[in-house]
């Protein structure tokens, strides 16, 4: 089993060091195109094993020749955001990076189950399905997970208990319009809405919406990458051990939730095929408006594209 991780800045090596902790794989290879970078790191992360107590192999490169027959490739690489910046601001940027990625991908491992993690997400996505011209079921993307762990983080800072009680899930675009469901969000299997006021839980809904941007605001010449490396980690266990995780993601539709020719998050069922299965669930109206919403402003950013 070999993992390849493209793009060896905070988000990329960190999602490395987490494959390699949890054995995810006998070899991981960090791709980076700064001469010095993915080979220091990679090194610098495999002198933590004796440590650590893990036997993962990990390589720092620029080139793709050492990522050939990877079962798994994550994509990272790309431009962060930057204060006052959208995700969409970097669509004509990173598409022109993940094309070039891609390209490589299909050509060193045509197997291999891509994930990615390049913003903005669902457009991305896209561009690795098209470019690659992989079976849409092997090219998916990590928004929803990430945007649900947010989601509960906030929820569990409002109850003030423990994040592993609270169940919910945040499906549509990983953008400012992504939809987390209510209707789905409960402790223990209590009813959110018997526990948190209407005007606390949209606020929480708010700030997920913006919990990226939050973060960039913050770091000022940076973003997040702690918890969308978790993100995208789960996602490679999942199809790793074949765990079947419900999990949303960004998938290909072809009519499910009446949404066709875009790639949305929504949930998903994760094994060693990949998205084995869209679980189409049922949506209140106004959920399901949102949800459309959200899939037609990916669309006109797909429609954008020059690629």
């Amino acid at each position: 089993m070999k993992i390849s991780v493209i793009g060896a800045g905070n988000v990329g090596a960190t999602c490395a060091q987490r494959v390699a902790e949890k054995e995810l794989a006998n070899e991981v290879v960090l791709v980076d195109i700064i001469d010095g970078v993915p080979q220091g790191k990679g090194l610098d992360m495999w002198e933590s094993a004796p440590v650590e107590g893990f036997d993962t192999r990990i390589i720092g490169t620029n080139g793709y020749e050492e990522t050939k027959d990877s079962s798994i490739v994550i994509i990272t690489a790309g431009l962060a955001r930057k204060p006052g910046m959208s995700r969409d601001d970097l669509r004509d940027k990173n598409a022109g990076i993940v094309k070039g990625i891609s390209e490589q991908v299909a050509r060193f491992s045509p197997d291999a189950k891509i994930i990615l993690v390049t913003n903005p997400l669902d457009v991305m996505t896209y561009v690795a399905f098209k470019t690659t011209g992989f079976d849409s079921k092997n090219v998916f993307g990590q928004a929803g997970v990430l945007d649900t762990a947010r989601y509960r983080t906030f929820l569990s800072m409002e109850l003030g208990i423990s994040v592993n009680d609270i169940q919910a899930m945040v499906l549509g675009g990983h953008g400012d319009d992504m939809v987390p469901l209510l209707s789905y969000t409960t402790v223990s299997g209590i009813p959110i809405t018997q526990l948190v006021p209407q005007d606390r839980l949209d606020a929480i809904v708010d700030r997920t919406r913006k919990g990226g941007g939050e973060i960039v605001k913050f770091l000022k010449t940076g973003s997040a990458f702690y918890a969308p490396s978790a993100a995208a980690v789960e996602m490679a266990e999942a199809v790793v051990r074949d765990k079947k995780r419900l999990l949303p993601c960004s998938a290909w539709l072809s009519g499910e939730f009446g949404i066709e020719n875009t790639y949305v998050g929504v949930p998903v069922i994760l094994g060693k095929d990949g998205v084995e299965k869209i679980v189409e669930i049922e949506l209140t109206d106004a959920e399901k408006e949102m949800l459309h919403a959200s899939a037609n402003s990916v669309k006109k950013n797909i429609s954008q594209l020059d690629i």
